[in-house]
């Protein structure tokens, strides 16, 4: 089972290592492309998470993803705001526990919802390079428990953003560069993989 103050030092946990890597972020943005604030944009999107409660699993992915609605703004908040929006839809009413089932229930809400706001998916050198592979192994992993579904999405994470280096962007101000974008790691992916790293990290 995870509870939910488990889950809540593990987004804490995340905006740690996010935070350190700011720098790191930005410069990939701008290496593929990009306006170069990426690591400024997903800092401002954890500073705003970081103020958000509640008392279960749906209360508290739904006021994560307001937090990002009302706080903080740009490309990045919007498709954080819709991952956790359908991942708070999928979370069973006042649970404060998930067993692996439910968790796998919630991830894969989170992608659904995902994926009705952007049109991007693996090989378009965006953050859905990471995340996809990253909630199937999850998912596919629940039998083992719930360390395991945390470090098999994690290595999961990291194999598709490590895989963006050879893709050409297909969206954003990238998409301008054509075959120079392919190279740097598309730096949504790169924080979508640390993200799932110190969730591992911390899960354990």
């Amino acid at each position: 089972m995870l509870s939910l103050s488990q889950f809540k030092t593990m987004v804490a946990a995340a905006g740690v290592d996010i935070r350190a890597g700011e720098k790191r972020f930005s410069e990939l943005d701008a290496a593929s492309g990009g306006d170069g604030d990426h690591g400024t944009a997903i800092v401002t999107a954890f500073n705003a998470m970081a103020k958000a409660g509640g008392d279960d699993f749906k209360s508290y992915l739904k006021a994560l993803s307001d937090a990002l609605q009302n706080e903080a703004c740009g490309s990045t908040s919007a498709l954080y705001g819709a991952w956790l929006q359908g991942m708070s839809d999928a979370a069973p009413e006042g649970a404060a526990e998930l067993d692996a089932a439910a968790l796998a229930k919630v991830f894969g809400g989170g992608l659904e919802e995902l994926g009705f706001t952007t049109r991007a998916r693996v090989g378009d050198k965006t953050l859905m390079d990471a995340l996809i592979p990253a909630t199937e192994a999850l998912v596919s992993a629940q039998g083992g428990g719930i360390g395991a579904m945390f470090r098999q999405a994690a290595e999961a994470a990291e194999k598709g953003a490590e895989a963006t280096c050879a893709m050409r962007a297909k969206f954003g101000r990238a998409k301008n560069l054509g075959d120079r974008s392919v190279g740097p790691r598309d730096a949504g992916a790169a924080s979508m993989a640390c993200i799932f790293a110190a969730f591992a990290k911390t899960v354990k």
